[in-house]
């Protein structure tokens, strides 16, 4: 031995070592050591699908999936039954393992129906409220109250949530904290359709309603809302707010006997913001998660924290968790695991549906890889975490022959951890094939867009970049734009 360099495998300098891959690893990609010696890709790992379960044998569209909190593995989906002349149609599904069951679907409502949205009040087992637009009764907006008895469902009087002739977009949330209260959000064509928030009150299976109140004086098209389970009366409405260019808009609610009051509004996207979804931590006071298409970055998925101070809302950093043309994302917190949520969304690039898991750190955010939960891109779908399961979730959407169809997913974790991180690949290898890695100690070149001297962290969705925050781990510090020094100890 002349030089200390034969003490490396091939490759001298770069320490290129070979590994056995398990799943197919992309060139330049970073990579764990598994205990039986094969290297993974650095990210989530891939949910686990069910086997989908028809509800409705045709073309649901609008769906609502909600779950009961008094009954964890009991949910119903609420939808536009396009077999049946539009009718509003609900049916209760149950959850056992990874395993689905329907009742019968049961009609609410005997007109062609749009926006359908629902929620179960968590103070009153076994309700819930659908609220809807009826184009059958001149676009009105109308709410009724659902009552699940085993696998059926029965229904009360259906009321209106306001006379005048409805826009879009109409959500519906029950507050956690005070029984029998809810809120509609909606347009008001009655006043230049600005957004408003009306509460209603559930008496039996009736409901009356109290006076709206405007929480953006414009017009307001698409809008999401959440209650904070930790914070009595608290909810934050997000929304696109077309007189100030469409941007991404948030305003903190305060519920009080059948009024609604707000903060000032706050803009988290200074862009064109579409497909909104919005859900708080129930882990966590006062943070909260919101989910769109950011017409002014490619229209990619896109994901922001906020944060809650009072009646005034703060937000972290944005995060593209699609690069690609996102649709419909719809995000919900995982009740079971502080800090972690999911979002469903059709990609539109790949035109498939897909699941992606996402950890809150703080006001940041960091995201597993995405896995297909269809194969083909609809908006028609929506998603709701199992109260009963640590990181399931039932997914409605169009199956086979476009029959509405559920299905049980598991959430993956992140397999980064602190010590388990061994290099980035040289090429491209197959899932049980060899191939080279250039591990810590080594200089990995062939990458592009560093800082040199820059220090570099690997990302738990598999991405490096300089951010530092847990649980990203260092990994070495960039010579040149191309080219990085993987620190042994790191």
């Amino acid at each position: 031995m002349s030089n200390l360099s034969e003490l490396l495998p091939a490759g001298a300098g770069g320490k290129n070592v070979s590994f056995v891959a398990s799943g197919t690893l992309p060139n330049g990609k970073p990579v764990i050591l598994n205990a039986n010696g094969t290297v993974e890709a650095v990210g989530g790992v891939a949910q686990a699908g069910g086997t989908g379960v028809v509800f409705e044998t045709s073309t649901p569209t609008y769906d609502a999936l909600c779950f009961d909190p008094s009954n964890v593995n009991t949910f119903i989906i609420a939808y536009r039954d396009g077999a049946n002349s539009g009718y509003g149609t609900a049916v209760v599904g149950t959850v056992s393992g990874t395993s689905l069951s329907f009742g019968t679907p049961v009609v609410f409502v005997s007109g062609d129906v749009k926006y359908v949205t629902a929620s179960f009040d968590s103070n009153t087992a076994n309700q819930f409220v659908v609220s809807y637009r009826n184009q059958s009764s001149t676009g009105r907006l109308f709410a009724v109250v659902g009552t699940v008895s085993g696998t059926s469902i029965s229904f009360g009087s259906i009321a209106y949530v306001s006379s005048a002739n409805y826009g879009n977009y109409p959500v519906c949330a029950f507050d956690p904290n005070t029984a029998n209260k809810f809120i509609v959000a909606f347009s008001d064509p009655a006043n230049s359709y600005y957004g408003t928030v009306i509460v209603g009150t559930v008496s039996g299976t009736s409901i009356s309603f109290g006076s709206g109140a405007v929480f953006n004086s414009g017009s307001t098209s698409e809008k999401a809302i959440s209650f904070d389970p930790n914070t009595a009366n608290k909810f934050v409405v997000i929304y696109t707010d077309s007189p100030n260019s469409n941007y991404g808009t948030s305003a903190i609610g305060t519920l009080s006997g059948s009024t609604a009051s707000f903060g000032s509004e706050v803009v988290f996207n200074s862009g064109t913001t579409s497909d909104l979804s919005v859900d708080f931590d129930p882990n966590t006071a006062n943070k909260f998660v919101v989910a769109y298409r950011d017409g002014s970055n490619s229209n990619y998925g896109t994901a922001i924290v906020g944060t809650v101070s009072g009646t005034l809302s703060s937000f972290g950093t944005e995060v593209v968790f699609l690069a690609a043309t996102a649709q419909a994302p719809v995000v919900a917190y995982n009740p079971n695991v502080a800090n972690k949520f999911a979002i469903v969304l059709a990609d539109l690039t790949a035109s498939k549906g897909k699941l992606i898991a996402g950890t809150v750190s703080g006001t940041s955010l960091s995201f597993g890889t995405a896995s297909i939960f269809n194969n083909a891109a609809t908006d028609s779908f929506f998603m709701a975490m199992v109260p009963s399961g640590s990181g399931k979730c039932v997914i409605s959407y169009p199956g086979a022959s476009a029959y509405g169809t559920a299905a049980v997913w598991q959430l993956g974790s992140p397999n980064l951890t602190a010590t388990n991180f061994i290099g980035i690949t040289d090429s491209a290898i197959s899932s049980g094939a060899t191939g080279k890695a250039t591990i810590k100690g080594g200089i990995k070149t062939g990458l592009s867009s560093l800082t040199p001297n820059a220090v570099y962290y690997v990302q738990i969705d598999g991405t490096i970049t300089t951010a530092s925050a847990s649980p990203a781990v260092r990994i070495g510090k960039a010579l040149s734009s191309t080219s990085i020094n993987l620190e042994y100890n790191s």
